[in-house]
């Protein structure tokens, strides 16, 4: 294996498009597919930006941000991708099913020794994995957002996961410059589970009235030096995402995963987070919080 393996990642959202620069900026040669040519679109701008940031902070030449854009393609479906991509990244939604057939697609396209990995923050990889014939080169590779900024990247295990498969896969996350834990599967990981467990407890102290969201927030930050508060980590990641997330280990850890009401009535109102514009907080047209935007439902 070499740092210049083609790499193929399936979803064009925030963390399809984080991915697919972590690895066209270290060298791969990215195929970055989706069904939405606007979602690509947006995708191959954010990777220009974070490219361009790193120019103007001096972190890589304008040589460098233009090669790693010209190692990016893009394709509307998984049959335009190269055959010998060594590894399939998907960044699919949490769906199982959606998820599963992702996999089934693969494995009727890539090469015996391709590497399937999935972005997933809590579905099960042994599920995943049991939908193909090959389930031992399935692994949990589960990023963070910003993935341009977040140096963490958690490889999850399921059942029939090989050694060969983690051993290839933790490589590759060294030659993109991040660290890599070893996970056996469990539901939430570790990551998600604490994560799921913080922001759900932080909307029950909203919902009751304990205190206001940005005080919420600011006390994870400055208390704990938590780089942003769970209030705001749920409207970056999607309190879509979120409550999906939260009901699955609702489902299989028990009561104290319970959605918090405030969580599911915010989504069903469509104040996703970041990407609609309206979560906790409101955001303007470049994705900056709105001050004193907070809601107050008390």
């Amino acid at each position: 294996m070499t740092i210049q393996d083609p790499i193929t990642v399936v979803g064009a959202g925030l963390m399809g498009t984080g991915i697919a620069h972590a690895f066209v900026a270290t060298g791969h040669a990215v195929t970055l597919v989706d069904n939405q040519p606007a979602a690509l679109q947006r995708a191959t701008a954010g990777i220009g930006k974070i490219l361009a940031d790193g120019v103007r902070l001096g972190k890589a030449t304008q040589a460098d941000a233009d090669a790693a854009l010209a190692r990016l393609k893009t394709a509307a479906g998984l049959g335009e991708a190269p055959r010998d991509s060594q590894l399939v990244v998907e960044t699919a939604t949490e769906n199982l099913a959606i998820k599963q057939a992702l996999m089934r697609e693969a494995e009727s396209l890539f090469a015996a020794e391709t590497v399937f990995a999935t972005n997933t923050s809590a579905l099960s990889i042994t599920e995943i994995a049991a939908a193909i014939n090959t389930p031992r080169r399935v692994i949990g590779m589960h990023f963070f957002n910003p993935v341009h900024k977040m140096k963490l990247v958690e490889l999850v295990r399921g059942l029939e996961t090989s050694g060969e498969t983690l051993a290839r896969v933790q490589a590759w996350v060294t030659a993109i410059g991040k660290t890599s834990i070893e996970v056996n599967e469990a539901p939430g990981f570790t990551t998600s589970r604490i994560s799921a467990l913080l922001g759900n407890e932080a909307m029950y102290m909203l919902a009751e009235g304990v205190a206001r969201a940005e005080d919420i927030d600011t006390s994870l930050r400055m208390a704990f030096n938590h780089p942003m508060g769970p209030l705001e980590l749920g409207d970056l990641t999607g309190w879509d995402t979120r409550l999906v997330v939260l009901q699955y280990l609702h489902q299989t850890l028990g009561e104290k995963f319970r959605p918090c009401p405030l969580i599911i009535k915010l989504v069903k109102s469509g104040r996703h987070g970041r990407k609609t514009g309206r979560g906790i907080y409101e955001y303007d047209a470049q994705g900056q919080k709105v001050p004193n935007s907070g809601i107050r439902p008390f």
